[in-house]
């Protein structure tokens, strides 16, 4: 390509390497958001037209949409890495402070994570989530259903599938935020677990070093074992590593005690100043590590169930969420997916 690449043309073919397959642009108009970049499918197919004229992309079809070609990978390792950097961290923190969710009146919007899948697995997912959310291993044990056509944190259910929405790890940030608490998000990590405790890291990476949610990146690359752990307490489950002023320390663990939603997702807050699990913090913070909010997905992933998942994806209305065991008895009750 002869003239430099722009940061959103950098970004739109990023997102075109993260997927194996072609494509469209309200798909990669949604990841570019989750980036910190927003545009509209409309201009995101008007630079679409100028890559494939550049040769770095080409169009699969009009309802496929683009796939990246290998010159377009070998333009894109070329354009400056910091670039490519930051986008999920600036995210996480664009939705924390957007969040509303007021705990006092249960009431407010929470940042979700959604998955589509066929209507005809939906059975066999609740089946895998629920010993997912009796093990603890969950945000918190709500989820939020949506048909086709309806909106769900954002994301459209397309035709023929439905959509289940989990709270996302992030409301622990918004959650601490609304209390004059402020978290800085480090790493997403594979956490292992042994007898029902976290013994170690045994993947990370950093939110500031990457364009996808890392638990996302380790669902697709099937490097989790959620399923294992809530049947037998061992496994690999996802987790991420915060850190919180030392001073707030002692009203972080008040306000774990309290059990307000997602705050029971705190597994462990270290020592001030000190490691914790060795991974080391800065001078004047404390180390948290936070449960996954994707472990349920994670789990329906491990049993072969096929969906698309869209993580940090946006706000959600918490009046759309319920508890599992009401949620079965609701999704029997308006949709006939569920048996």
């Amino acid at each position: 390509m002869h003239e430099k690449l722009d940061r959103t043309d950098a970004a739109i073919l990023k997102v075109l390497s993260e997927h194996d397959g072609p494509v469209g642009a309200s798909r990669i108009a949604r990841d570019l958001l989750k980036m910190g970049v927003e545009i509209s499918p409309r201009t995101i197919r008007f630079r679409l037209g100028r890559l494939d004229d550049a040769g770095l992309t080409v169009c699969v079809s009009r309802r496929a949409g683009r796939r990246l070609l290998p010159a377009g990978r070998e333009e894109l390792s070329r354009v400056h890495v910091m670039e490519k950097l930051g986008f999920v961290a600036a995210r996480v923190g664009v939705l924390a402070y957007r969040m509303s969710f007021d705990p006092q009146h249960s009431k407010g919007s929470i940042i979700a994570n959604v998955a589509t899948l066929r209507k005809q697995d939906l059975t066999r997912a609740l089946q895998i989530i629920e010993p997912v959310f009796a093990a603890g291993l969950g945000m918190d044990d709500y989820l939020a259903f949506a048909e086709q056509g309806d909106v769900l944190a954002g994301v459209r259910i397309p035709p023929g599938r439905v959509g289940l929405a989990t709270v996302c790890s992030v409301v622990v940030n918004g959650v601490l935020l609304k209390r004059g608490i402020p978290v800085v998000s480090r790493f997403g990590g594979l956490l292992e677990m042994r007898d029902g405790e976290p013994v170690r890291f045994v993947q990370l990476i950093e939110y500031r070093g990457t364009t996808m949610d890392p638990l996302e990146a380790y669902i697709r690359a099937g490097m989790t074992s959620v399923g294992d752990c809530a049947a037998s307490r061992n496994g690999i489950i996802g987790a991420s590593f915060r850190e919180v002023p030392t001073v707030a320390v002692e009203a972080v663990r008040q306000a774990a005690k309290e059990r307000v939603l997602g705050l029971s997702g705190i597994l462990v807050t270290g020592q001030p100043n000190q490691p914790l699990l060795d991974i080391p913090v800065a001078e004047g913070r404390t180390g948290m590590i936070v449960i996954g909010g994707m472990n349920p997905f994670a789990a329906m992933f491990e049993a072969g169930i096929l969906f698309e998942l869209e993580s940090l994806t946006g706000l959600e209305e918490w009046s759309r969420f319920e508890p599992f065991k009401e949620f079965r008895t609701m999704s029997r009750r308006s949709s006939p997916y569920v048996d």
